[in-house]
C-alpha cells in the first residue's frame, strides 16, 4: 500500500475504535453494539480493493483485539475483518465509483450478517460460547439494522476521502513523465523514420539513391560528349 493509503487508514481506524469503544459501547442498546469499524474497513475496502480491503481489514481488526476492553483471544477480530475487507474489495467498480446506493447497502448488510456469523463460528472454535447465550438470531437482526442506519453518515465520507487521497498529486506527476517518455520514445522510432528495426532498410534506400544519380550524372556527361 502507499503512504498516503496507509496514514489515511491508520488516521480512519483509530479514530473509528475510539468513537466505537467509547461512545456506541455505551449506548447499551439492545442486541449488538453498531460497528464503526466495520463501516470503516468496508468504505476503504471499496475504494482500495480486494487487496487493500484485506489488509485494512487485518489491521483494524488486531487493533481492536488488542485494545481494551477486549474479552476475546487475539486475533480473532482481525481474521474476521481480514476476510470481510477482502470480500467488500471485490465490490469495488472498475471506474472506482458506484452509481447508486444499492450495492453500498447490501455490502453492509451482508458484512453485518456476515462479520457476526464469522466471529460467533471463531468463537465456538476456540470454546466461546457467548452468541449462543445471548441469541445468534437477535445478533444478526440488530447488527444489519444498526449498521444499515450508520452506513449512510460513514461510509460515503469514508469513501470520499479513500478517493481524494488517491489524487496524489507526485504520483500524478511520475504517470505523467513516464506517459512523456513513452511517447517521446514512440516519436523517435516511428515519428522520423529512424525506425530501429528498418535501419538497414533506409540505409539501402538511401544507396539506391545514390546509385541512381551517379547514373543520371554520367549520362548526361556522355550527351554532352557526344554533342
Amino acid at each position: 500500500m502507499r503512504a498516503n493509503r496507509i496514514l489515511l487508514s491508520s488516521a480512519l481506524v483509530v479514530v473509528a475504535l475510539v468513537l466505537q469503544v467509547s461512545v456506541l459501547a455505551r449506548l447499551h442498546l439492545p442486541g449488538a453494539v453498531p460497528d464503526l469499524l466495520l463501516l470503516t474497513v468496508l468504505g476503504l475496502a471499496m475504494v482500495y480493493g480486494h487487496v487493500g480491503g484485506a489488509l485494512v481489514g487485518f489491521g483494524a481488526g488486531l487493533l481492536a483485539d488488542l485494545a481494551p476492553p477486549a474479552d476475546h483471544a487475539a486475533g480473532r477480530y482481525a481474521l474476521v475483518l481480514c476476510v470481510i475487507g477482502y470480500l467488500a474489495g471485490l465490490a469495488k467498480p472498475d471506474n472506482g465509483r458506484l452509481k447508486s446506493a444499492t450495492g453500498p447497502m447490501a455490502v453492509v448488510v451482508a458484512a453485518a450478517v456476515g462479520t457476526t456469523l464469522l466471529y460467533a463460528g471463531v468463537g465456538a472454535l476456540v470454546g466461546d460460547t457467548a452468541a449462543r447465550n445471548v441469541g445468534l438470531g437477535s445478533l444478526l437482526f440488530t447488527a444489519a439494522l444498526y449498521d444499515l442506519l450508520l452506513a449512510p453518515f460513514v461510509v460515503p465520507g469514508i469513501m470520499a476521502l479513500a478517493r481524494r487521497a488517491e489524487n496524489d498529486p507526485l504520483a500524478e506527476n511520475s504517470a505523467a513523465a513516464a506517459k512523456g517518455t513513452d511517447i517521446s520514445s514512440g516519436w523517435l522510432s516511428s515519428g522520423t523514420g529512424l525506425r530501429i528495426g528498418s535501419q538497414r532498410g533506409g540505409l539501402g534506400g538511401l544507396k539506391v539513391k545514390a546509385a541512381r544519380a551517379r547514373t543520371a550524372r554520367a549520362g548526361r556527361i556522355k550527351g554532352v560528349k557526344r554533342l
